[in-house]
């Protein structure tokens, strides 16, 4: 007789061939959870390859979800179930499962052809390697094509559903219903009906095999989370992004001009930013990054809200026109969805390592503020906070998104629009007496925003340094000297206009952990771990806007014994706050295209206690 068994937390992970559609199975998955009311967190993890040669360990593609019923900040450090399509999504993924984890293995993929393609000597299946692991073997490709038997497919076109089959199983393990994931096939394939057939039979034959075959004997419970009322959806870092720069122009009044050239992990949004026309979106897709940063910082000139996108080698190509932007003081936002490099690098990997890019790849004395989203929901708000301040300022914004938060999900409580911050964008009226280009807000520093053909202001715009008030061509030393200061002024000044940072924890004690960025998830999981373990002497604070550094920082520094700053780079926060407030960080840097895990950053923080 089977069983039902209660967890507060699962972590499973889907891996196979890219052509196995692992990314497909986890998003449905992923979709199911939400509305099942569970929180959650995911990562989709894939080759750069277009389609890597199938059984190969680097074409490999794997999707994790950790969801539960309490708050869930990171999709796992090690998986309780690993899925594995064939013998290569076997042997890369144990290093993610847990000791007596389960694995499901299709057998049908364990042939002699794929053994020799993932350096297997031996059939693991059939040798001690998964002796500390409950292994499922199952004939996944063999049943799927059993139960499409009906459908006028080819043979290889019925092994393609076998996916479905591996989610129905699951589905049963975790008492998921297939309602969602059904209509999702209907709509999919409404011109193909063969096809949506095909995934329908694949989908609950996968449930069926899991519920009559004696090898389950138990199944999960996982019930849902206490969430704040209100109305969810599952959304990406990029969907997020894309929403709200369309909500900040909504909220300004402006169109959003998103001028970009497709880059790896920062395309999706272009995609997404097309199909918002209806907004008053004009979304222009460039030759190239300089181009595009070009084109968007003209219509920033005329009058509409300029966004650019790229990844790190397209925000090296901007540098001269950023530094453009910063002289001639326009609104823009240039958002920067890091990957691994340098150049080309791991595309589809995720790392931290643009920060000293944003903070001064440009020539000259050219500051601009540098905002970083700590989860995929709060793309949206990082998003919109950048638009606000780049009109607030007049000043061009770096936004550091990175692959992690780009393509994972979680569930996002849609705003009540109604309820969203003002963005106030600073045109100057025709007829303003006295109009001077370069008259400074007292508050902010922030020069007018001067629409071309607005009669009374002409203006001239330009590479060259501004005299003050007037914006004419100025080479005198001690008006570059003035200048030179209230642009650096203006970024600092951002500090009175955003929201501080929170600090989680006392004011004072042993170990100050100081994260930015998508670390944030990780080391809120790790800090709340050991304080339920007993260390009540740490303290953490994330930091939003990496420019200028909030305060609170310079406030609290000096209240800690030791300082750990994690990143998924060298260093590049931690030397920046050890330069500006001579305080000794501690690095916890690893730079491997993978999250920080909480495992790794509770041995860091307890060596930091213990010495």
């Amino acid at each position: 007789m089977k069983t039902t068994s209660k967890l507060k937390q699962v972590t499973i992970r889907f891996a196979g061939d890219s052509g196995d559609g692992m990314q497909l199975t986890g998003t449905q998955f992923t979709h199911t959870t939400a509305l099942a009311g569970n929180d959650l967190s995911t990562f989709p993890d894939f080759p750069a390859e277009i389609r890597a040669p199938a059984g190969t360990l680097y074409g490999v593609s794997g999707f994790q979800i950790q969801f539960g019923s309490n708050p869930i900040h990171t999709p796992g450090d090690e998986a309780d179930v690993l899925v594995a399509m064939n013998p290569a999504a076997l042997k890369t993924g144990l290093r993610y499962l847990r000791n007596n984890g389960i694995v499901i293995v299709n057998t049908d993929a364990f042939g002699d052809r794929n053994l020799r393609l993932a350096h297997y000597e031996e059939n693991p299946l059939e040798s001690p390697d998964l002796a500390g692991y409950q292994v499922f073997p199952v004939e996944m490709t063999r049943l799927t094509k059993d139960a499409l038997e009906p459908v006028e497919l080819s043979h290889k076109e019925k092994e393609r559903a076998k996916n479905f089959f591996a989610l129905g199983m699951i589905y049963w393990m975790y008492n998921r219903p297939l309602d969602a994931t059904l209509d999702w096939i209907q709509q999919k394939f409404a011109r193909k009906p063969e096809w949506a057939q095909a995934n329908t039979l694949a989908l609950k034959a996968g449930r069926n095999f899991a519920e009559a075959t004696e090898i389950f004997t138990t199944s999960y419970q996982v019930d849902e989370a206490p969430i704040e009322a209100g109305i969810y959806r599952r959304i990406s870092g990029n969907e997020a992004i894309a929403l709200g720069f369309v909500s900040a122009g909504e909220q300004a009044g402006r169109s959003i001009f998103y001028g970009s050239y497709p880059i790896t992990p920062a395309s999706d949004v272009l995609q997404y930013m097309a199909q918002y026309k209806h907004f008053g979106v004009v979304s222009f897709q460039a030759e190239d990054e300089i181009a595009a940063v070009g084109a968007t910082i003209g219509a920033s000139f005329a009058g509409s809200i300029g966004v650019t996108a790229t990844s790190g080698p397209g925000l090296a190509l901007k540098g001269e026109f950023l530094g453009l932007a910063v002289m001639t003081e326009l609104p823009l936002v240039v958002l920067d969805v890091q990957r691994s490099g340098p150049s080309t690098g791991m595309p589809t990997k995720t790392e931290q390592s643009d920060l000293f890019q944003a903070m001064f790849g440009r020539s000259g004395e050219a500051p601009v503020p540098v905002i970083a989203p700590q989860s995929p929901a709060d793309c949206f708000w990082a998003a919109f906070e950048a638009v606000q301040v780049a009109l607030e300022f007049m000043t061009p914004v770096i936004m550091l998104s990175d692959a992690y938060l780009a393509n994972g999900a979680e569930p996002w409580k849609i705003p009540d629009l109604d309820k969203l911050p003002p963005v106030r964008a600073r045109i100057v009226e025709a007829g303003t007496a006295d109009f001077q280009p370069y008259r400074r807000d007292p508050e902010t520093l922030a020069r007018p925003w001067a629409i071309p053909g607005t009669p009374g202001l002409q203006h001239r715009l330009g590479g060259l340094e501004k005299q003050d008030g007037t914006g004419n061509v100025s080479y005198d030393p001690d008006n570059h000297q003035k200048m030179t200061e209230y642009r650096a002024e203006k970024i600092e000044r951002v500090n009175r206009f955003v929201k501080p940072p929170e600090l989680n924890g006392p004011e004072s004690g042993e170990v100050l952990v100081v994260s930015w960025g998508s670390t944030f998830g990780s080391v809120l999981s790790a800090v709340e771990e050991l304080r339920a373990e007993g260390h009540q002497s740490i303290s953490f604070v994330n930091l939003r806007w990496v420019n200028p550094l909030p305060e609170l920082l310079g406030q609290i520094l000096p209240n800690f014994r030791k300082v750990l700053v994690p990143e998924i780079n060298m260093g590049q926060l931690g030397n920046l706050i050890r330069a500006r407030y001579l305080v000794d960080t501690v690095g916890h840097n690893l730079i491997k295209g993978q999250p920080l895990s909480v495992s790794g950053l509770k041995s860091a923080i307890l060596k930091l206690l213990e010495d």
